[in-house]
């Protein structure tokens, strides 16, 4: 059985029992919060739970590496919708120890695309183009710096209210336990 096949049939159990019912929520976030998480599945349950989060207390969003690169890309526009239209109030950037990103070599990732059918004419369009490839694909050689950074990137932003504390923090992938970078009330 296809996996997206395994998903529909488990899908349609779920509903039938009414499994929903245990997480149905307001559309808001309970704790006006918003964070910003790598997408490594370590912390899909973990990091909620060492955060004491529930279903409806804060607008996750993930991202490779928790990185917040560009001042005016999807992440940084969920969080300003967090913020202006669903009443969040503060930003959380959650970075983690053993992180992929830090790992990211741009020249092997380039290889590897170009052994599963990208030209390397649409990659060097893409420098042409005004994308720095190479530094777009590239990892972080520090969490806590990285952490660091995306904060600068959101508490900079001229869109977010210069009121709303942006936090950063690093999560351990093994143990849940939260280091502060960044304590976004001392930065108000």
């Amino acid at each position: 059985m296809m996996l997206l096949d395994e998903m529909i049939e488990h899908n349609k159990k779920f509903v039938n029992n009414k499994e929903y019912e245990k997480f149905q929520t307001s559309k808001l976030p309970n704790k006006k919060l918003v964070v910003v998480s790598c997408m490594d599945t370590r912390l899909t349950e973990l990091l909620p739970q060492a955060m004491n989060l529930r279903n409806g207390d804060a607008k996750i969003l993930k991202t490779a590496g928790a990185v917040v690169s560009h001042p005016f890309g999807s992440i940084v526009r969920s969080i300003i919708i967090a913020i202006y239209e669903l009443n969040a109030h503060e930003v959380c950037i959650v970075g983690h120890h053993d992180c992929g990103m830090a790992n990211v070599n741009p020249e092997e990732t380039t290889k590897k695309m170009i052994s599963r059918g990208v030209s390397e004419e649409t990659i060097s369009t893409l420098d042409y183009a005004g994308i720095k490839f190479k530094d777009w694909l590239r990892g972080f050689d520090s969490v806590t710096e990285n952490v660091r950074q995306s904060v600068e990137v959101i508490r900079n932003h001229p869109l977010i209210p210069k009121e709303v504390p942006v936090h950063g923090l690093v999560i351990d992938p093994e143990t849940g336990a939260l280091e502060i970078v960044v304590n976004g009330y001392n930065e108000l």
